[in-house]
């Protein structure tokens, strides 16, 4: 029989990209979120072969709204591991109605791993968490950073991952944690910055720079962060966390200045100055000596191999791409 992975958050762009990388290891996996399947040009898992894409069975399902369902589907398939990318994300939007952050980043979570902690047949449950929980940080950071979360996004994530630890401490829940650096490449949603500013460019379209673009950034291409997070699930004691980044470390204004190049467009054209969002943080350089010593993981795809892949992406998908909506779109 092959393992067996069910995933909660399979539409977002980590976490589709994720059950790709599982299906093309043999793997059977349960995919889960409260929407139904998005375009096909955001699902990564839906570009492999058919027949790796049989062992994919997707469950439309919301932590919030339909968790009977969901744990009934769950019992069924019992999968070794849980992963779960399932949050509301968006750090501006946050400010707007915090409230359907902590239902959802909280609330919602903390019953389905009240849920969880009570099955059987779970082996290891990976919790994808933020670098946003340590707010604005100065060097490198290691995994027992304290938590100084900025906006309500990061506050709610940090109650979560609070609570975690309390489940593991009183019920040896198998939990690990993984909090990555900004993560990147083919099929993420188009208001991220590398996909936002390859359609500025193609579309002839105002960049809005928050504050210059002066904030530092290290970028992962989602490949490498999928990679670890099997590893995390395969073989990762519980109670653990894992920092996923590169050793590399640049500005969002050098980022689009690369992108620029690329594109063979001129950045004094292609982008605004615009204020600064409120509560965002100047830099998170994450530190991932551990996830490289532990798990036996490093990243594989440079920065340049990174955005050209997703500009192809963007160039290969643009009709599709054409009718999609540009920015992101809050759902209670």
């Amino acid at each position: 029989m092959s393992e067996r992975i069910a995933v909660i958050g399979s539409n977002s762009f980590s976490g589709a990209s994720f059950v790709r990388h599982c299906l093309a290891q043999g793997l059977e996996v349960v995919g889960a979120s409260r929407s139904a399947e998005p375009a096909r040009c955001f699902l990564p898992y839906r570009w492999l072969p058919a027949a790796q894409q049989q062992g994919f069975r997707f469950i439309q399902a919301d932590l919030n709204h339909d968790l009977d369902a969901l744990m009934r589907e769950l019992d069924t398939f019992q999968p070794a591991w849980v992963v779960n990318f399932a949050a509301q994300g968006m750090v501006a939007q946050s400010w707007q109605q915090p409230g359907h952050w902590y239902q959802t980043n909280v609330v919602g979570n903390v019953l389905f791993h009240d849920r969880l902690r009570r099955a059987g047949w779970l082996k290891k449950y990976v919790h994808i968490s933020t670098p946003e929980v340590y707010g604005s940080t100065a060097g490198n950071i290691t995994e027992d950073a304290a938590f100084h979360p900025s906006t309500p996004y990061a506050a709610s994530r940090a109650a979560c991952d609070l609570h975690l630890q309390t489940f593991f401490a009183q019920y040896n829940f198998p939990v690990a944690w993984t909090r990555a650096a900004n993560v990147y490449g083919p099929g993420q949603q188009l208001y991220r910055i590398i996909p936002r500013t390859i359609l500025s460019i193609k579309l002839g379209q105002k960049l809005q720079l928050h504050g210059g673009g002066l904030s530092v950034r290290s970028f992962i291409h989602i490949d490498d962060v999928a990679a670890a997070t099997l590893a995390v699930a395969r073989q990762a004691p519980a109670g653990q966390c894992y920092h996923l980044s590169t050793a590399r470390f640049v500005t969002i204004r050098a980022l689009v200045e690369m992108i620029c190049r690329m594109m063979n467009a001129d950045f004094a054209q292609v982008a605004e100055v615009t204020a600064d969002r409120p509560g965002k943080d100047a830099a998170y350089l994450l530190d991932s000596t551990k996830a490289r010593a532990s798990l036996g993981w490093t990243d594989t795809v440079s920065l340049e191999d990174g955005v050209r892949q997703t500009i192809d992406w963007a160039e290969q998908h643009i009709d599709e791409i054409r009718r999609q909506p540009f920015d992101y779109i809050h759902k209670p």
